[in-house]
């Protein structure tokens, strides 16, 4: 296809920027798919050339609308991030491989609801075969089970042992305990916005107690200087 013919077929083909259907079914998928996506966002933030995104269509092929999908959460290796995609100055509205130097999204990750079926998911395990992403996983927050693909030189194949699983792309380890945990590669666990907001107001209130220690100390030594002069 020549470029004059490239430029065509994009100017005639509308590519849709959602798919009418609802991120999440529920709070707790809502909240695990966020967990997850911004936490990636968060481990590859000082790296300009992993571009993550949630909930956000991807399509494969140019010139065909028809062929898409939204995983809950992705991950691209070799691509900016932000909203630009390098090629124009517009917002991503979504994925279009082909302007993104044909490179599909490495990892994916599904949260699964209790409406989620096995007729729903395994065309996206085909989907994401097909069109090559390297890791896939899933997880059921009701039934606290987790799935995970790895590509091999046949395609997809099902990792067998996930509890302790490390991703070769994220270097993210999966543990199952009363629910997933998802430790960094430095030994840092995952966290939701709540946990991150208690922590911050824990060390907000170590470094109030700090500083009213220091302010105590001062104080003593004013009283000290005082009474016997300066320090030798």
């Amino acid at each position: 296809m020549t470029p004059q013919q490239q430029a065509l077929v994009s100017s005639e083909v509308f590519y849709p920027e959602s798919d009418g259907k609802p991120i999440a079914d529920n709070t707790k998928q809502f909240r695990w798919i966020v967990v997850i996506e911004q936490n990636l966002e968060w481990l590859f933030a000082d790296n300009p050339n992993v571009f993550v995104a949630g909930d956000l269509l991807w399509y494969p092929i140019e010139g065909n609308n028809t062929v898409c999908t939204a995983p809950d959460a992705m991950v691209v290796f070799g691509r900016p991030k932000g909203d630009p995609c390098g090629i124009c100055e517009a917002a991503r509205g979504s994925y279009q491989q082909w302007k993104e130097d044909n490179l599909p999204p490495q990892v994916v990750f599904e949260v699964l609801s209790p409406g989620n079926t096995r007729r729903e998911m395994d065309p996206k395990l085909l989907f994401y075969d097909r069109y090559g992403v390297e890791e896939y996983y899933i997880y059921d927050p009701d039934r606290i089970e987790l799935s995970g693909w790895q590509r091999s030189d046949t395609g997809l194949d099902s990792i067998e042992e996930m509890n302790g699983w490390i991703s070769p792309r994220l270097g993210i380890r999966f543990n199952l305990a009363e629910e997933l945990e998802l430790y960094r590669p430095d030994g840092g666990r995952f966290l939701s916005f709540a946990e991150i907001n208690q922590q911050l107001a824990n060390e907000r209130q170590r470094a109030e107690q700090a500083e009213q220690q220091k302010a105590e100390v001062e104080q003593l030594l004013q009283q000290y200087r005082d009474r016997f002069g300066e320090l030798d």
